[in-house]
C-alpha cells in the first residue's frame, strides 16, 4: 500500500513539473521569434519617407558637392595694446592736483590738457626765468656802456671783455630758464604757478592713477597720472606649442576671431613668434598685428588665432542642414516628388558657418537646408 502511494506521488510531481516547464518553453520560443520582427521594424524605420506638414512652406534644398575643407591650427589668444603706442603720463614737476580733466576711456588729442597742478616747482622755475630776464637786461645795458666807454678810451679792454662775458652768461641763463619751462610744457612768456599737463599723443585713456586733491611727486610718483594708448593698431597674442611651430611661422596668414563678436573674422599675418619657451606651459607667444578702425578691438578681449594647417577634399554644408537630437545628428535627403529620407550623419570640423559631413551622405545628394523640422512621416509608413 505504501509503495502504491509513493508511485502516485512521484507521478503527480512529474505531471506538475511538466505543466510548469511547458509555459516557460513557450515563452522562450516567443522571444526568439520576436527578435527578427523587431529587426524588421528598425529596418523599416530607416526607410521611412517624410513629407512636408500640411501648410508648411519655406523648405529649401541644395545639392551636395565636394569642396576644400581647411584644417586649422587654433590658438587661444587675447587682444593687447601695442606697447610702443602706450604712454604713461607723469607730471614734469611735483604739486597738488587741482583738477583732472579726463576720465577712463576718454578719447584725447595730442596737446589736450589732462590735469592742472598747483606746483611749487613750477613757481620756482617761473621765478628763476624772470630773475634771469632781469639780470640779462642789466648785463646787456652794462655791455652797452662798456662798449661806449671803451670806444672813447675811458675803460681798459679787459673791462669790456668782462662786460661781454657777463652779458653772454646772463643770456645763457635766460635760455636755460626758458628751456626748463618748455620741459614743463609751458609757454615761458605766459607761465604761472599752475602746471598744465598736456597729452603727449592722441589716443584713449586706459586708466587714471590720480585724483583731484592728491599730491603728485613728479617722476618719483608710484603711478602715472594716466595712461594713454593709441589703439588704431592692436596685437592679438596667442600661445603655440612647440610641436606646432612648423605651422605658426612669421608671415603665415592668420584669422582672428573674438568672443565679443561671434561670426566676425579679422585677417592678418603672423608677425613674430617669440624666441623663448615658457617653462611652465611649454608654449611660445605668437603675435598678429591688426588694424583697429573705430577701436572695436579692446585690450584683454578673449578670442583665438586660426592658422591654416592643411586642406582636404570633403563635404561642407551650412550648419542649418544638420538637425540634432541629443548625441544624434541627421539630415533629410530628397527622394523626389516631395518625399524625403532621414539619414544619420557623422560630423567633422566646423568651418565658420559650415560644418563637415564625414559620413552618411555623398556628393550628388540633394539635402534640405532649411525647414527640415517641418517634415513629417508620410501616411502609411
Amino acid at each position: 500500500m505504501k509503495r502504491k502511494m509513493g508511485t502516485a506521488t512521484v507521478a503527480g510531481i512529474l505531471s506538475l513539473s511538466l505543466g510548469l516547464l511547458l509555459p516557460g518553453c513557450h515563452g522562450i520560443g516567443a522571444r526568439q521569434n520576436s527578435a527578427p520582427a523587431q529587426s524588421t521594424a528598425n529596418s523599416a524605420s530607416s526607410d521611412t519617407e517624410y513629407v512636408a506638414a500640411p501648410g508648411a512652406a519655406g523648405i529649401t534644398t541644395t545639392t551636395v558637392q565636394l569642396a576644400a575643407v581647411p584644417n586649422y591650427l587654433q590658438l587661444p589668444a587675447q587682444v593687447e595694446a601695442d606697447p610702443t603706442r602706450v604712454v604713461h603720463v607723469y607730471p614734469p614737476a611735483g604739486g597738488r592736483i587741482i583738477e583732472m580733466k579726463v576720465r577712463p576711456w576718454d578719447q584725447v588729442e595730442k596737446g589736450q590738457t589732462l590735469a592742472i597742478l598747483d606746483s611749487g616747482d613750477m613757481a620756482r622755475a617761473v621765478a628763476d626765468y624772470r630773475k634771469a630776464l632781469v639780470d640779462n637786461q642789466v648785463k646787456q645795458k652794462a655791455l652797452e656802456r662798456a662798449t661806449y666807454l671803451y670806444a672813447h678810451s675811458a675803460i681798459a679792454q679787459k673791462d669790456l671783455q668782462q662786460a661781454q662775458g657777463d652779458a653772454e652768461m646772463s643770456e645763457a641763463e635766460v635760455q636755460a630758464a626758458r628751456a626748463e619751462l618748455r620741459v614743463f610744457g609751458m609757454d615761458p612768456d605766459h607761465a604761472g604757478a599752475q602746471l598744465r599737463v598736456a597729452a603727449p599723443r592722441s589716443g584713449v585713456i586706459l586708466e587714471i592713477g590720480a585724483a583731484q586733491g592728491e599730491y603728485s611727486n613728479a617722476l618719483a610718483a608710484p603711478q602715472p597720472l594716466c595712461t594713454i594708448a593709441d589703439l588704431s593698431t592692436v596685437w592679438a597674442v596667442g600661445d603655440v606649442y612647440e610641436k606646432d611651430l612648423t605651422v605658426a611661422r612669421p608671415g603665415e596668414p592668420a584669422q582672428v576671431t573674438l568672443d565679443a563678436y561671434p561670426g566676425q573674422t579679422w585677417n592678418g599675418r603672423v608677425s613674430v613668434v617669440s624666441d623663448a619657451v615658457d617653462p611652465n606651459t611649454r608654449t611660445l607667444k605668437v603675435r598678429v598685428v591688426l588694424a583697429n578702425p573705430g577701436t572695436r578691438l579692446k585690450p584683454a578681449m578673449f578670442g583665438s588665432i586660426r592658422i591654416l594647417r592643411s586642406t582636404s577634399r570633403g563635404i561642407l554644408l551650412p550648419s542649418t542642414v544638420v538637425i540634432r537630437e541629443g548625441n544624434i545628428a541627421y539630415v533629410f535627403v530628397s527622394k523626389g516628388n516631395g518625399r524625403y529620407q532621414r539619414r544619420s550623419v557623422t560630423l567633422g570640423r566646423t568651418v565658420g558657418e559650415e560644418i563637415e559631413i564625414e559620413n552618411g551622405i555623398k556628393a550628388g545628394d540633394t539635402v534640405v537646408t532649411q525647414g527640415g523640422l517641418l517634415l513629417r512621416a508620410a501616411a502609411g509608413n
